[in-house]
């Protein structure tokens, strides 16, 4: 392509999980950047989070080494963001063949075709929680073993993945989100149910417990300022505020008018059902449990944590949670959901 005579090259970056809550909103941070986006979209996928957004569209999957090589052709950065996410599956391999395996399958073809920088998604559950409390950071102590459910153990054990690529040479960021909301949650994610739950007056009690919510486009951004700013083989958590559910259902309850839950329930009542719900989702109906046993298994730490780091760092943008929440509840409000 020539502009006034001369040689130019427009940037174009790669983008798996395009289709996807989180993917779909980095993809549209990296248009905004002026970068051309190809997205890895797996054969009939559900394409609503793209509607509006123009990309080229690379059909491929993080199973298939050849198309991950095609889809990578031209392109000098991506964006690794695709995995399995969910708190059940009938089939738990499903966690590892997308997460690590598809992981390590796209780190070797991005080493092949020789890509500028690659940017990967991992997640909150990745980074650990001090002993006794308190927030954890990127430099928090955590193992294998440390890890609830299949997700977190699929995601922390690709996470070590990348960061034996970092250490071989290979030009990688890794960002940690932590519980994401706002527009275009189309499946909707774990997080994004307990807003359409909530909106649907199903939230009767709650647990003691916490989270840290930010912004799904902060997020996606954080993942544009990785790519330009972060450093090589750094993990950066995207956060913002750490809220207890309680306090998440209250700012909820201000934007819906559907009354916060009163009732606060132990654990140990909650804990049977959901090992009876997994062995119903499991051997009868086959379908997600209203009660993941994982999510319920998680509810016991207070998921809080440090996110100074990508904010002094990446100058990661800090929306208020209502305001993200705010967005969240109109988006599923306007298409539906409740």
């Amino acid at each position: 392509m020539t502009e006034g005579g001369s040689e130019f090259c427009i940037m174009k970056a790669l983008v798996t999980g395009v289709t996807g809550f989180v993917g779909s909103a980095v993809a549209r941070a990296v248009a905004q950047a002026g970068i051309e986006v190809r997205g890895l979209v797996r054969p009939g996928a559900d394409r609503r989070a793209l509607d509006g957004l123009a990309i080229e569209a690379a059909p491929g999957d993080l199973t298939d080494a050849a198309s991950l090589r095609a889809a990578l052709h031209g392109c000098r950065q991506v964006y690794h963001v695709a995995a399995h996410y969910a708190l059940w599956a009938r089939d738990p391999s499903v966690f590892y063949k997308a997460n690590v395996d598809g992981t390590k399958a796209l780190l070797n073809a991005a080493r092949e075709s020789g890509v500028d920088r690659v940017v990967y998604t991992s997640t909150i559950g990745a980074i650990g929680l001090p002993e006794g409390g308190g927030l954890g950071t990127e430099a928090t102590p955590v193992s294998l073993a440390q890890m609830t459910g299949h997700y977190k153990r699929s995601k922390y054990l690709a996470e070590q993945e990348v960061l034996k690529a970092a250490d071989a040479g290979m030009p990688v960021v890794i960002v940690n989100p932590s519980a994401p909301v706002g527009v275009r949650d189309v499946k909707p994610t774990p997080t994004g149910q307990i807003v359409v739950d909530y909106m649907k007056g199903r939230m009767v009690a709650y647990v003691e417990t916490g989270m840290n919510l930010i912004d799904v486009d902060d997020v996606a951004v954080g993942h544009v300022r990785a790519m330009e700013r972060g450093r090589t083989g750094e993990r950066y958590i995207l956060g913002c505020r750490n809220l207890s559910l309680k306090e998440v259902f209250e700012i909820l309850a201000g934007l819906t008018g559907v009354k916060a839950p009163k009732v606060k329930l132990p654990r140990r009542l909650i804990l049977p059902l959901a090992h009876v719900d997994k062995w119903l989702a499991d051997y009868v109906t086959h379908r997600p449990p209203r009660i993941p046993l994982d999510g319920v298994r998680m509810a016991k730490y207070v998921m809080h944590y440090d996110c100074s780091k990508a904010v002094r760092e990446l100058a990661l943008p800090q929306t208020p949670p209502e305001v993200a929440l705010e967005k969240a509840v109109r988006w599923f409000r306007d298409h539906g959901y409740a």
